[in-house]
């Protein structure tokens, strides 16, 4: 398959997909889609922004506008699950770019906000429902819907759902489907839990693994700034300043750090909005639509955005704490660089995040240091110029610059590392 032409789907997507500017289907797509479309199961793996929407949407689509059959009330025909409601909500957002011109309704299921709106969809009749498993499951016990004439299941970043405990809700749901269905489970890694999963729930699947040799995408720039956390804020208004029309997405470790620096930022007159986990779904959806039309520079985020964001544009990723997680690293980062475009992901580490900028390594097979070796501290700007380094130069002169300058000082002796009352708090 080298074109979508060759798929020989039905009209209306097709037409959807020209004026999409569509022709030529990313490796997943091109791998998976012909399969999906004769009714295989699939165990899909590829980077995120790499279009596995697109890969289970359009034989969803195609199977279900061939027949375009009038659907029972609280009986959809296929189920879509995802992590997250900023996933769902651009799953949904995809399904009807791709399907205009079918006469397919959809439902949206999600938290966080009231279910009226949710159950009278449900109620009308939907072909498509696009949900997170916990409201799910909730109107499943209400009896708002039934999964027993489901004909395809989708799972979305099944990776990122089993590291966020979804698992058991997976199970409940999956015992109410039929026995008789098409299966796509599509994830950025394919760790050994995924695999038993996968095992146990598909029938004969084709498996597609299109994760390339490092995890890390090759056109991200990534640079490490080792900057202690007392200089951090003045080393990212740096960045964001350097370039006033850049858009950027900055993680920290926790939600009370996400909002610190986002009212640091204000305070300095830069335009920055925060998102995690404890706020409303309305106040996620006001600050992604405000970054997503420009109307604030920065968007300062936990790793609930990680993979929930999909914004085109993003020029640069900031990680102000590193992850504790290496996977989160690579999800991170793949906020910057997608649809061909180039990025550049900024890591700032502390002496006391040493030991993730070494486990970030391990895990993408590559070092981030150019192969030098961090400097025993951060000193004030008077003792020791601080140093950065980019994945393809060494330390700042060596090779290529990175371009940012400027830092913060530390005092040696208050340098230990303390948990913290928030330390394992997480977006």
């Amino acid at each position: 398959m080298k074109t979508f032409n060759e798929l020989n789907l039905v009209a209306p997507v097709q037409r959807a997909l020209a004026n999409a500017n569509y022709s030529v289907p990313t490796p997943i797509q091109a791998q998976t889609i012909p399969d999906a479309l004769q009714g295989r199961d699939i165990l899909g793996s590829a980077q995120t922004g790499t279009g596995k929407t697109a890969a289970f949407a359009l034989p969803v689509l195609n199977r279900l506008g061939q027949r375009n059959e009038k659907v029972e009330r609280n009986r959809p025909l296929a189920l879509v699950l995802a992590p997250t409601r900023e996933l769902a909500i651009q799953i949904e957002r995809s399904f009807a770019t791709y399907g205009k011109g079918l006469r397919l309704r959809q439902a949206l299921v999600y938290g966080g906000v009231s279910q009226v709106r949710q159950v009278r969809m449900l109620d009308r009749g939907a072909h498509i429902v696009v949900a997170t498993p916990g409201r799910l499951l909730d109107l499943m016990n209400q009896g708002f819907i039934d999964l027993s004439r489901l004909e395809i299941l989708v799972l979305d970043e099944v990776d990122r759902m089993l590291d966020m405990g979804f698992l058991p809700d997976l199970k409940r749901i999956i015992s109410h489907l039929p026995a008789r269905r098409q299966s796509l489970f599509f994830s950025a890694t394919l760790p050994p839990k995924i695999v038993e999963l996968a095992d146990g729930l598909l029938r004969n699947p084709v498996r597609v693994n299109i994760a390339p040799e490092s995890p890390c995408v090759e056109r991200i720039d990534q640079q490490i700034v080792f900057v202690e956390r007392s200089g951090k804020m003045n080393l990212l208004r740096e960045i964001v300043q350097k370039d006033p029309a850049s858009r950027v997405m900055v993680f920290t470790r926790t939600k009370r750090g996400a909002n610190a620096v986002a009212q640091q930022l204000e305070r300095g007159g830069v335009r920055a909005v925060a998102i995690h986990g404890d706020k409303s779904q309305h106040a996620r959806q006001k600050a992604l639509a405000a970054f997503g039309r420009n109307h604030v520079q920065v968007l300062v985020a936990t790793d609930v955005a990680s993979r929930g964001i999909d914004i085109d544009g993003v020029s640069h990723v900031v990680n102000y704490d590193l992850p504790v997680d290496p996977e989160c690293y690579v999800h991170r980062i793949g906020r910057t660089g997608r649809a061909g475009d180039e990025g550049t992901a900024v890591s700032f580490c502390s002496e006391a995040e040493r030991r993730e900028l070494y486990a970030i390594e391990r895990f993408i097979g590559q070092s981030l240091t150019g192969g030098q070796t961090p400097p025993p501290s951060v000193r004030s700007s008077s003792q020791r110029p601080r140093r950065s380094y980019s994945r393809a130069a060494g330390p700042r002169g060596a090779g290529r610059r990175s371009g940012y300058s400027g830092g913060g000082s530390s005092n040696p002796s208050k340098r230990k590392r303390r948990p913290g009352k928030y330390a394992r708090q997480r977006g």
